[in-house]
């Protein structure tokens, strides 16, 4: 499970904001949000089993954040890792809906993606929804088609939409509204293949449990000169602050 909140074009200061938690098993090795030496124009983490990421940006001013599809199906054998493309767009120069329309959607598990040059954005997942560029508004994405109704997923997007209307954008007030930790009432749950436990543990938008949970949470804000800053927290498999980071540069 992961959660993506990002307003486009609504705040007068920030054309783009974008708040997201990572969510993942504890004991996949990653690296912290940096400057990448193999791709020294591309700032994000880095999951070191697959080689990708699953947020990050460009010197260019490209942003562009992959969430998985939540399914019951076996993954098939041989598919592509998903963090590559994220990858691959950052590294690219096709625009956002051309690029997402070149993607091979049979090569990887299902998946959602964001991406953006600062002059559109656009969205797609490779369970049934085309390349489509986003009209300005406040947009939240989990783990299945961009809005759906999922009750965490409605909570924290009004929530940071008040924030925005409220003109208090800031790294510390987005943190705080990924950090939520409310779980779902009993009586609630769809457990499907998962143990009951951790089925009510991913209704909450900020997860906690021994194995798997909220790694990071990272905001990224573009302002209206082109500055753009990525705040990352990293947390342990307790759901404490484990460490951070704060990267800045102008686009080029």
């Amino acid at each position: 499970m992961c959660l993506i909140l990002v307003a486009w074009k609504v705040d007068p200061d920030y054309p783009l904001i974008l708040a997201a938690n990572r969510d993942e098993f504890h004991n996949r090795p990653t690296q912290p949000l940096h400057w990448w030496r193999d791709k020294p124009t591309i700032l994000a983490g880095r999951d070191l089993q697959a080689g990708g990421t699953w947020l990050g940006a460009s010197r260019s001013g490209r942003i562009a954040a992959v969430t998985n599809y939540r399914e019951e199906k076996r993954k098939r054998q041989g598919l592509q890792s998903r963090g590559e493309i994220v990858t691959a767009f950052l590294a690219g120069s096709d625009g956002p809906e051309i690029f997402s329309s070149s993607i091979e959607k049979n090569g990887y598990a299902g998946f959602n993606l964001l991406t953006t040059n600062g002059n559109e954005l656009c969205y797609i997942s490779n369970r049934g929804d085309a390349a489509t560029l986003l009209s300005p508004g406040v947009y939240g994405l989990s783990n299945a088609a961009l809005d759906t109704p999922w009750p965490k997923l409605e909570r924290t997007r009004d929530v940071f939409r008040r924030i925005i209307e409220a003109g208090e954008t800031n790294e510390t007030s987005l943190m705080r509204v990924m950090s939520d930790r409310q779980l779902a009432p009993v009586d609630e749950i769809e457990v499907g293949s998962l143990p009951f436990a951790l089925a009510r543990a991913i209704t909450a938008p900020f997860i906690v449990t021994p194995e798997y949970g909220t790694r990071c949470t990272t905001v990224v804000l573009r302002d209206r000169s082109g500055q753009i800053s990525i705040s990352e927290r990293r947390f342990d498999s307790a759901g404490r602050k484990s460490g951070g980071a704060r990267l800045g540069f102008a686009e080029k």
